[in-house]
């Protein structure tokens, strides 16, 4: 896959504020254990191999285990995730595809049950801004970084 455009050269001021917002969302008091899972989970749904590949080495950076990071693509069977965790994984699924989930009831009734009415708003901007990133390194063609493989273990 070559890049199809770098946005930060092309557009650096945007591409700046679009990062510093970013930034600022992860900065509002929800954890960062349950931040990187909803950055990865969003990500697996958009197919952005980059967010995905960034995220997932996040959440081992911060401690994440490894069982939970691969078997966050099915979170609803697997007993590893809490129920806060399971609300705003329902949530993000539901307002990553918005168009076909019109962000039920249901999963915002959860969400109310683990959630105070300002983590809501925070966890809904942080949804957004994982989508907007997904948008631009799926859209531009971001490549993650390559290593060699490990051929000692062949």
């Amino acid at each position: 896959m070559k890049p199809r455009v770098n946005p930060v050269a092309v557009a650096p001021d945007a591409m700046k504020l679009t990062l510093e917002y970013g930034q600022k969302l992860l900065q509002l008091g929800l954890e960062k254990s349950l931040q990187e899972l909803v950055k990865i989970r969003a990500s697996q749904i958009n197919g952005c191999a980059f967010c995905i590949h960034m995220h997932t080495r996040e959440a081992r950076a911060h401690g994440e285990t490894e069982a939970r990071i691969y078997l966050l693509d099915g979170w609803r069977e697997s007993p590893l995730y809490t129920a806060r965790e399971r609300a705003a994984l329902a949530w993000t699924e539901a307002l990553t595809l918005v168009s076909q989930t019109h962000a039920p009831d249901e999963d915002y009734a959860s969400l109310k049950q683990h959630f105070t009415e300002q983590e809501i708003v925070h966890l809904t901007l942080l949804i957004g801004m994982i989508n907007t990133w997904n948008r631009i390194s799926v859209g531009f063609r971001n490549v993650h970084p390559v290593t060699a493989p490990d051929t000692k273990a062949a």
